[in-house]
């Protein structure tokens, strides 16, 4: 399943009350880090969409939700569990690093 985007008027549906974990990419369009990490996003969504769904927050066009989260530095990846968030990820890395970590959370 391919990522998703969230908003603040859709995130406590699409991840809050989830009945799976959900990966929330806070991201920006200007941003050339998160840019380059979208593709391996869309990998990863898929090989675990058994396990999580993954999800995309554009902080400009949604600014409520990455404040309330303490969102300061994107990319930032923020794993949800039963609406809580349990783990976070900063900064841009490669498609493997990325994947060990999340499957280390699940």
């Amino acid at each position: 399943m391919a990522t998703k985007a969230v908003t603040d008027a859709t995130f406590a549906a699409e991840v809050l009350q989830s009945d799976k974990p959900v990966l929330v990419d806070f991201w920006a369009e200007w941003c050339g880090p998160c840019k380059m990490i979208g593709p391996s996003l869309e990998e990863i969504s898929e090989e675990l969409s058994d396990k999580v769904s993954v999800v995309k927050m554009d902080i400009m066009e949604s600014t409520e939700t990455p404040a309330k989260f303490g969102v300061q530095s994107i990319p930032l990846m923020v794993l949800f569990k039963n609406g809580e968030p349990v783990a976070q990820k900063l900064g841009a890395a490669p498609k493997s690093q990325l994947k060990a970590w999340l499957e280390s959370e699940l």
